[in-house]
């Protein structure tokens, strides 16, 4: 307690707020974004898709369950700045190995509490995800001069993080019993959950750099091709997209959530946008436009596909569609193609943290893989 320090937040359009330091200390800039999920504020903060961005949780009250080392998503924590309602002061979780405030400290990343999160939750909608600098320990107390720093910031838009946060090494996660197929996963920003999920199922997984070649993914003789999530905007992926027209071409099973559902959509030869303030959280309704059935999904995109005017089109790989929607606002959360096994959603279904409605996609992605075998 005898460390906590004033702090201030400031958006690039001069929207402000003050508040008290935890975490580290210093002066972070990055996309301000808002996520509603209740719970598992430690997996927001491990998933490298947050890469670049300061994430605000709407929860009011953050780290009662402190941190412990089996839920994290993997090896480092990501914001570049953390935001809550009110920081808990007593952790009471008995997997707890330390606190959210010691954690962020460790991992260099700046907090501030005691902020109006509604208010600026309502900001961040009307106006979109903007960039937002904290700044705690010294700092100017012209508010002009802060303003001008957040806007000298680099934007999202533009921005590719997928160097930062690719595996430097790959790695293998071997099939948990007997070994039904082979995966080659494309680390543009992978949990950890991911892999894990599809090694419940008898499949091992080849986690590579995002700058793997094809013949090197080739050489590893997969039954199919995973696209990871992770941060940045998917217009600057253009190697990526051109794996995916590899694999394509040799009609290679492929599946990919999030950050892959945009660059399979770019393979596709369809646009991506930046979205207005994006989808964060554990609650997103999602409807599946083949069954019909509304799947409640976890969510962490800010950009997005966008719709053709039809929901089937065609490709240079066969006819595809549109196979999932958001209910809240008609985003793209899904495409597949309609003459091969690939497919891809814009949405979360490992569920670290969130719901398991979409498990069955891991299940759907082995299938494909065991007919191409």
């Amino acid at each position: 307690m005898s460390k906590i320090s004033s702090a201030i937040l400031v958006l690039e359009d001069g929207y402000s707020q003050e508040g008290k330091a935890f975490g580290a200390v210093g002066t972070v800039f990055g996309e301000a974004v808002f996520s509603t999920g209740m719970t598992g504020y430690q997996e927001t903060l491990t998933d490298p898709s947050y890469c670049g961005q300061i994430v605000v949780m709407t929860a009011p009250h953050i780290g009662n369950t402190g941190v412990n080392l089996e839920d994290r998503e993997s090896g480092r924590m990501w914001p570049s700045g953390f935001v809550v309602r009110e920081l808990s002061r007593i952790v009471s979780n008995w997997r707890s190995t330390g606190t959210l405030s010691q954690e962020l400290e460790a991992n260099a990343i700046v907090g501030i509490e005691g902020v109006d999160t509604r208010a600026l939750t309502r900001h961040l909608r009307e106006r979109g995800a903007m960039r937002m600098g904290i700044f705690t320990g010294a700092h100017s107390e012209d508010l002009s001069e802060l303003i001008a720093l957040v806007n000298e910031s680099p934007q999202m838009a533009g921005s590719s993080f997928t160097d930062r946060v690719t595996t430097k090494q790959n790695y293998v996660i071997s099939a948990e019993g007997e070994k039904k197929a082979t995966c080659v996963a494309i680390d543009l920003g992978i949990k950890s959950m991911t892999p894990q999920r599809m090694s419940e199922r008898g499949i091992e997984v080849h986690i590579v750099s995002a700058n793997t070649t094809w013949s090197e993914i080739m050489g590893l003789t997969p039954d199919g091709v995973f696209l990871s999530n992770g941060p940045g905007d998917p217009a600057t992926a253009d190697s990526a997209v051109e794996l995916v027209k590899q694999a394509l071409r040799v009609k290679m099973p492929l599946f990919g959530i999030c950050f892959g559902n945009q660059i399979l959509g770019r393979a596709l030869g369809l646009e991506t946008y930046k979205m207005q303030f994006g989808h964060r959280g554990i609650n997103q309704p999602v409807k599946d436009l083949t069954t019909g059935k509304v799947e409640i999904t976890a969510h962490n995109h800010g950009f997005a596909v966008r719709a053709p005017e039809s929901l089937e089109f065609d490709t240079e790989f066969g006819r595809a569609r549109i196979s999932h929607i958001c209910l809240n606002d008609n985003v793209v959360e899904g495409i597949e193609l309609l003459e091969q096994d690939a497919f891809s959603v814009q949405y979360h279904p490992e569920a670290a943290a969130g719901p398991h409605d979409s498990d069955y996609l891991f299940d759907r992605f082995l299938d494909k893989m065991g007919s191409h075998a």
